[in-house]
């Protein structure tokens, strides 16, 4: 029998690496396609600016540097009719609706507070104080896909993990914050805070989260002796993998130390140095801010803006106790920028210094924030509905865009490149 009538006989050495290659090949190719199919899919993303429109139930979508021009707005309540159904055959839920409208919402329900992108960029995660929830919306829809009720009456301000993948939000009325599965609304822990939290910050890469309760900020009780009926504030900090307490941190002793007991230990909006070892912070009533040294643990300098002369000094006026609310400061830690809300103006200040840049005339701001590119800080004109951009170099107003009823949180956000606002 000839050799090569035999089936069963052993290759060639070429015919078997030229069957190796072959496989060697094949085997390539599919897991090139299983490693890189994702990201070949995924949809490419565009920064952008969300602006919560918190009277109007919408966020508008803006450019994130340059012109800050209108992109697209979403509805954040698109099962209003359903929210107001179960508030209204709910005495008790009624009654803090009606509560939040009388009270923070000037008379006015609060749809929206606060606003975050997914990591895929293809859905806005909104708390919404009137509907006391946290949803997660569709962008190219509009339709929600998960929705989370807050414990309590109200959701507030939020925060997301520096991965994208986690956010803290506050329900104020029962002094907790919830920490959420950005992706998938799911619990993954929560805590106990003081009075009213407030303020979220998630610091040292994500390793932990600080929660500033604000105390009772709906009543008339303003007065610096009726201080003690504005209940317990203090900052609460946690590990932010187990959500337990690390430390709790009251202003009331170190701004007595430093010789300002005339200020409110309520810490309002906060931000930090560049390397977490510095906090600067606004508190109740006052037209100015605080720096705090976190490793020493003591107030280090507190620099008083100047006050506007038609804005009265009548605390029972300040909207929710707020003097000043909003604060940020430049990616490269030198400058901060201050909305001064009830004095009708918003500044940049030298870090080093503390010498504050021109006033620039903006109406009730009501937060701020930084450009995507890092030079301008943008603030929310709650009482003319617009968004402003002041650059951090020279402290001077670049733009204003118009947007939604009374604009409050802003926030730098990722989107489909090519996205539409959708029709609902």
């Amino acid at each position: 029998m000839h050799a090569s009538s035999n089936p069963a006989r052993k290759p060639s050495g070429s015919a078997l690496t030229r069957r190796r290659l072959t496989h060697a090949v094949a085997v390539a190719a599919v897991f090139a396609a299983c490693v890189t199919s994702p990201a070949a899919s995924a949809a490419p993303l565009r920064e952008v600016m969300f602006v919560g429109n918190n009277w109007d139930g919408t966020a508008d979508v803006i450019a994130s540097t340059g012109d800050f021009a209108k992109i697209g707005r979403i509805n954040v309540i698109p099962d209003k009719d359903q929210r107001l159904t179960e508030i209204y055959l709910n005495p008790i839920k009624l009654a803090f609706f009606l509560g939040i409208r009388s009270g923070p919402g000037e008379g006015h329900d609060q749809f929206v507070d606060d606003m975050y992108s997914t990591p895929d960029g293809t859905a806005m995660v909104v708390s919404r104080p009137s509907f006391a929830d946290v949803v997660s919306l569709d962008l190219a829809t509009g339709n929600i896909r998960w929705r989370f009720p807050v414990s309590g009456f109200r959701a507030d301000h939020m925060s997301v993990s520096p991965d994208g993948t986690k956010i803290a939000v506050s329900a104020s009325t029962s002094n907790t914050v919830h920490v959420l599965d950005i992706n998938t609304g799911r619990q993954l822990g929560s805590f106990k805070t003081g009075d009213k939290p407030h303020e979220n910050v998630f610091t040292n890469g994500g390793r932990y989260l600080w929660n500033m309760s604000i105390g009772e900020v709906n009543n008339n009780f303003d007065a610096p002796w009726q201080d003690f009926l504005k209940g317990d504030r203090h900052i609460t900090v946690v590990d932010a993998a187990t959500y337990q307490i690390v430390r709790t941190i009251d202003m009331r002793g170190k701004l007595d130390a430093f010789g300002r007991k005339d200020l409110s230990n309520a810490v309002r909006p906060a931000t930090f140095s560049p390397d977490f070892s510095k906090l600067y912070f606004q508190v109740s009533y006052f037209n100015g801010f605080i720096e705090y040294d976190v490793a020493t643990d003591r107030i280090t300098q507190v620099k008083t803006l100047p006050k506007n002369p038609n804005t009265s000094d009548d605390r029972t006026t300040f909207v929710n106790d707020s003097r000043h609310h909003g604060l940020s400061m430049s990616p490269d830690g030198s400058k901060l920028c201050v909305a001064g809300t009830m004095d009708d103006y918003a500044t940049v200040v030298d870090r080093a210094t503390l010498q504050e840049g021109p006033l620039v005339t903006a109406s009730k701001p009501y937060w701020a924030t930084v450009s995507g590119d890092g030079r301008q800080c943008v603030i929310s004109e709650s009482g003319a509905d617009q968004v402003t951009a002041i650059d951090f170099g020279t402290g001077r107003k670049v733009v204003s865009v118009p947007v939604g009823d009374h604009p409050q949180r802003v926030r730098v956000a990722h989107i489909s490149a090519g996205w539409t606002s959708p029709a609902n």
